[in-house]
Parts: C-alpha cells; sequence; structure tokens
C-alpha cells in the first residue's frame, strides 16, 4: 500500500448478527485489509433501526444513524454493505447507493431471488453507464466459497448440475431424526433450543430459504435468470420418523435438497426432502453444516463443504467481496456482471426427471405384486427395486422407481390410492444421488 493513499470510504447497512461482525473485522483487520486491496478502508456509518439497541460489538456511537438512505447517498461513500436482510428497505437502499455511484456487497439472498434482474441493470448503468459492481458471495452457503466458482472459475467449463444442502437448520433437524430416531417436532425443538432454528421457523422448514438460493444457484450456473417463484418447493414438516427410518433400510438418508441441473437444454430448479445413499458425499453433511455437489463437464464433481450461517461465517463472505470490489474501485475497473445470455426455459416440475421411493401398505395375498407392477407400467415407470415387509396386516411395498418426469410418478401414486390391494401409500419420497441407466 502507497504511502498516502485516499482511503475508500465504507458504509455498513444493517448491525445484526452479520453486520455486527463485518464491522467488528473492518476494525480487527484494517491494517492486513489495507495491504491487500492497496488503500486503507475506512468505516464511515453503520445504519441501525435503534441507537441504543444493545450489540455484539461496541461501534463508536459517532458512526451509527437511523438514516439509512442518507448513508448509502453519502456522495463520498465508495463501498456499500448491505446486511439488512428482507425486501425492504433493502431493494431502495441498494439501488440507491448504485445510483449515487457507490459499489454495492449484499448478503440478501431473498432480495437477489425475487429480484436480481433489477439490480443488476442498476449496477450497470450506475456511474454514469460505466457502472459499478454487485457482489453477494455471502448470499448463499455462508462462508463457504461458491458463487464465485460458479461465476468465475467454471466460467470457461458446462456446468451440468447443482445439488446442495443450503439450509442448516432442516440439515440439523434431519440429521438428529436420523442419529437419535426423534420426530420432527422434537427435532425442531432442539433445533430451537439450541439456537439452530428461530422462534417462526417457517421460512428454514417449508424450504423457502432453500428455494432462493436455489434460484441463486441456478441462475449463475446455467447462465438464465431464474427467480424464486420458478422454484419448486416442499418443506421437510411431513418427514416422519418411519420416512428415515425407511431410508436406513435402503442405506439411504433424508436430506433437504436444493437441485438445480439441466435437462435436454432446459433448466429444472427444486427444493425438496429425498433419500440418498449414505455413500454419497452429501449423505455424510451432518448438524447445521452446508454443501454444495457440482458436476461439469470438463472438471467432473466438486464439493464445497463448511459452516452455512453465523455471524462469523457470513462476515467472512462479506469481507471476501469487499475486498474484491475495493480492488476493482481502486483500478477503476469493475468484476462480472449478470449472465444471462442462454436464456434457457425454466421446466415446471410436472415435466423435471425425477424417482421416488414408494412405500405400500398392501393385502398380503398372490397378485399383489403384479397389480402393483401394472399400476407403474401403464403411467410409463420402470421400477428399480421392490422389497417387501412384514407378513398379513403389516405387509408392506416399498418400490423405488427408475427415472421419470415427476408427472408421471405423481399419477403413479394416485392410481395406487385407488387400487383395492392397497390399503394405504404411507410413504412417497424422492430419491437423488444414484445413478439411472433409464434417466
Amino acid at each position: 500500500m502507497s504511502d498516502g493513499e485516499k482511503p475508500l470510504k465504507v458504509a455498513v447497512l444493517g448491525c445484526g448478527s452479520v453486520g455486527s461482525q463485518v464491522v467488528r473485522l473492518l476494525e480487527e483487520q484494517a491494517d492486513d485489509l489495507g495491504a491487500r486491496i492497496g488503500a486503507p478502508l475506512e468505516l464511515v456509518g453503520v445504519a441501525v433501526r435503534r441507537i441504543d439497541a444493545p450489540r455484539e460489538v461496541e461501534v463508536p456511537a459517532g458512526l451509527l444513524t437511523t438514516d439509512a438512505m442518507g448513508l448509502a447517498t453519502r456522495d463520498d461513500v465508495d463501498l456499500v454493505i448491505e446486511v439488512i436482510g428482507g425486501i425492504e428497505p433493502a431493494r431502495s437502499l441498494i439501488l440507491a447507493a448504485l445510483k449515487h455511484g457507490a459499489s454495492v456487497v449484499t448478503a440478501n439472498k431473498a432480495l437477489l431471488a425475487e429480484d436480481g434482474a433489477t439490480l443488476y441493470a442498476a449496477a450497470d448503468k450506475a456511474a454514469g453507464g460505466e457502472g459499478r459492481d454487485l457482489y453477494y458471495e455471502a448470499a448463499v452457503a455462508g462462508a463457504i466459497p461458491i458463487l464465485r466458482p460458479l461465476r468465475e472459475s467454471l466460467a470457461g467449463d458446462r456446468v451440468t448440475r447443482v445439488l446442495g444442502i443450503v439450509n442448516g437448520t432442516t440439515n440439523f433437524i434431519l440429521d438428529k431424526m436420523d442419529t437419535s430416531g426423534a420426530g420432527f417436532t422434537e427435532a425442531l425443538e432442539e433445533a430451537q433450543e439450541l439456537g439452530y432454528a428461530e422462534a417462526d421457523p417457517t421460512a428454514d422448514v417449508e424450504g423457502f430459504d432453500a428455494a432462493a438460493k436455489a434460484a441463486i444457484l441456478a441462475s449463475l450456473a446455467f447462465h438464465t435468470r431464474v427467480t424464486a417463484a420458478d422454484v419448486y418447493r416442499e418443506g421437510i414438516s411431513d418427514v416422519t420418523a418411519a420416512d428415515v427410518a425407511s431410508a436406513r433400510e435402503m442405506g439411504s438418508v433424508v436430506k433437504l435438497l436444493a437441485i438445480a441441473e439441466l435437462n435436454d437444454g432446459a433448466v429444472s430448479v427444486r427444493v425438496h426432502p429425498a433419500m440418498i445413499p449414505r455413500s454419497h458425499p452429501l449423505a455424510s453433511v451432518r448438524e447445521a453444516y452446508n454443501a454444495v455437489f457440482v458436476e461439469s463437464e470438463a472438471a467432473g464433481q466438486l464439493m464445497f463443504y463448511g459452516p452455512g450461517a453465523g455471524g462469523s461465517p457470513t462476515a467472512s463472505a462479506v469481507l471476501g467481496d469487499l475486498v474484491t470490489v475495493a480492488r476493482h474501485r481502486l483500478a477503476g475497473t469493475r468484476g462480472a456482471g449478470e449472465s444471462s445470455y442462454a436464456d434457457r426455459e425454466v421446466l415446471p416440475m410436472g415435466e423435471t426427471l425425477t424417482r421416488y421411493a414408494v412405500a405400500i401398505d398392501v393385502d398380503d395375498r398372490a397378485g399383489v405384486l403384479a397389480a402393483v407392477a401394472t399400476a407403474f407400467a401403464e403411467h410409463g415407470v420402470s421400477i428399480k427395486t421392490v422389497r417387501q415387509e412384514g407378513r398379513g396386516e403389516d405387509a408392506q411395498l416399498v418400490v423405488v422407481s427408475h427415472q421419470a418426469t415427476d408427472a408421471q410418478l405423481d399419477a403413479t401414486v394416485e392410481a395406487l390410492r385407488g387400487m383395492d390391494i392397497v390399503r394405504a401409500v404411507s410413504s412417497v419420497m424422492r430419491v437423488e444421488g444414484e445413478s439411472d441407466e433409464h434417466g
């Protein structure tokens, strides 16, 4: 860093669990950050809702302000960090900051998944058309570097599939159900007691958080605009201890997966619980950790693993982006913007290829298996394996299909429910992570 280099001025919007750790790291690592960038960083303001609220780190009173818009649009601010979350006022603040010439780093997955195109357009128009950076590594999987590898490291490759555990709350719950035999409610209560789940866990357990992240991953991987509304979503609240036990008997484990893949040139994006073999790398991801498994034509299979949430891990990703955009600002350049040139079709869930494991309570008499197999065949679904459990009134068939469209599989399950020999379809679970020669 050259002597007398003019400081780059930084504004932080939000001082919750992530924002407070961003402020702490900016202060503690000021010398190192300045050396890496080539100019010092100067924190000039932190926008908060209440000046007197308790905080994890002590922020000099002179830096605190309740005027977030005034801070975001200060003429001398070079870099704005948005860690407020939600749609508004975050969207208005980011758009205003870009319009006033600041580069922006955000961790806002919900906003990017809902209206990323508007933010990208504003970044392109900023500074009189010169453009400004919009970086958001922290929006998906906390400290795990996954967005930049998709956007930059794999830019010369063709990504075909992204399979990820991107929500720590649901992974903790399902892991607890698998290791202890607990039911969903019991495991959720433990997650809340340990601080892994919010008092209102809806965004996590019903898959909204993972769906936003899946949209961002798919957009980058397949160079196509994908919003949260494009993502098929199922949560884990209907997963039972019996589902988890059945998966264990099949050598599998249940995970909430975010899946984005290419199917004949079109994109499918979904979030739902699924069985994966215990031999799959994602099966070993325990407790509240995250992991993303990427498949590409040239590089093959890659896995990114680590803490997917928390103040310090997420702040680490924010600071990594800050260093990059600060370097660009100093050099008078900018990084890659939106890449949506492929503009691929996003398939509805019914047209997406998938695989089911179906547990069917049946009458224990001759011809049952043949009748069940016929129901699958009539809907164009090939059976991979069948296992019978129990006898008499406890007789159950567990059928795992080969790949078919979700609509075909759903129609098969409805047909099974209408058969006289079927007492109940007790469980339907998608299966991922296995090779399928019929797919």
